[in-house]
């Protein structure tokens, strides 16, 4: 997990408390060092301080609140079916879910449009991406044009779909993977019993072949009091601070627990499914959706943009990045 000395640290610790008081209702009782950001690749949110003073101007003079920078991220949920069924899956993933795949033609018309619109980085996800075997195409094609992350859960890359990956590779495309604890009860209550075990495997497979693999952890009540153990684990596997980001749980999809997010919540981070364009990756629910409509991308960029100038103008919060 990231650890840093610098004001960005101190802003990330401030960005995460003030995030979750403001859900939760109550600050954490302790300010522990893996409280150091919330957001998975590390983007800048608000800092709480200027939070404030943007939040208590609004409430003085009743001015309108700047919109919150626009991230240029696109999150494509290839699929939702997965090989795993983890208790708090904000898609309502599992192996029973329909597939609803996004299709490799539409990837790429999205992954071109997004090139032409500025995008910086796209974010593979479902679901489990590695169960389609189209995957390879979709990836292969992307990060030949920008940044390509792929999400995944490590377990199925092994035989041809590790042959597969291996043949293409390339510095632009990078491997995200979820791990929730250092060790198994800490993952396992959460993701399935031997989870941990298989990924972990798929980790160090992976390390082994030379990707670079990021880290991501949602903190749990399972693995809440031992995130130290996280960190001082993925230090044991050679991955630098940098690389393992930790969240805290959304009350979306299966999940009955956790922070409250909609639209006026969270900064957008633009998000496609087979079933239309959403607001964040947080969830593909129907309040959620910005159009049905995925073709052109620009004009769902240019509905969220308004979108956020209205909400904006209302006042109250800033919205907060959650990724």
């Amino acid at each position: 997990m990231k650890h840093q000395s610098s004001a960005t640290h101190l802003a990330g610790v401030l960005h995460f408390v003030t995030f979750k008081a403001r859900f939760v209702g109550k600050l954490p009782a302790v300010y522990n060092a893996h409280y150091l950001t919330w957001s998975l690749f590390g983007y800048g949110a608000l800092t709480s301080e200027r939070a404030r003073t943007v939040s208590d101007s609004n409430r003085k003079s009743g001015n309108k609140r700047t919109p919150p920078r626009f991230d240029w991220k696109l999150w494509l949920y290839t699929n939702y079916d997965c090989n795993i069924k983890c208790s708090y899956c904000v898609a309502e993933s599992s192996p029973a879910a329909q597939r609803r795949a996004l299709g490799l033609g539409n990837v790429q018309r999205l992954v071109d449009e997004a090139v032409e619109l500025g995008f910086t980085e796209i974010f593979f996800t479902g679901g489990e991406p590695f169960i389609l075997n189209d995957i390879y195409d979709m990836l292969t094609y992307s990060s030949a044009r920008v940044k390509t992350n792929v999400l995944t859960n490590a377990m199925l890359l092994r035989g041809k779909r590790l042959e597969n990956l291996l043949t293409i590779a390339n510095d632009n495309l990078l491997m995200q993977v979820s791990l929730d604890g250092g060790l198994p009860e800490h993952h396992d209550a959460y993701r399935g019993a031997g989870t941990w075990a298989k990924t972990v495997e798929g980790i160090q497979t992976l390390q082994a072949h030379g990707f670079r693999v990021r880290l991501s952890t949602t903190e749990t009540p399972a693995n809440s009091a031992h995130l130290d153990k996280i960190c001082e684990f993925h230090q044991s596997l050679g991955i630098p601070e940098e690389d393992h980001f930790i969240r805290p749980l959304a009350k979306r999809g299966f999940s009955p627990e956790g922070l409250n997010v909609d639209k006026t919540s969270l900064v957008p981070e633009v998000t496609v499914s087979v079933d239309g364009v959403y607001w964040h990756p947080l969830s593909t629910d129907p309040d959620m959706r910005v159009t049905e409509e995925v073709f052109p991308l620009k004009t769902a960029v240019e509905c969220i943009q308004e979108q956020l100038e209205t909400i904006a103008g209302n006042g109250g919060e800033a919205p907060s990045t959650f990724t």
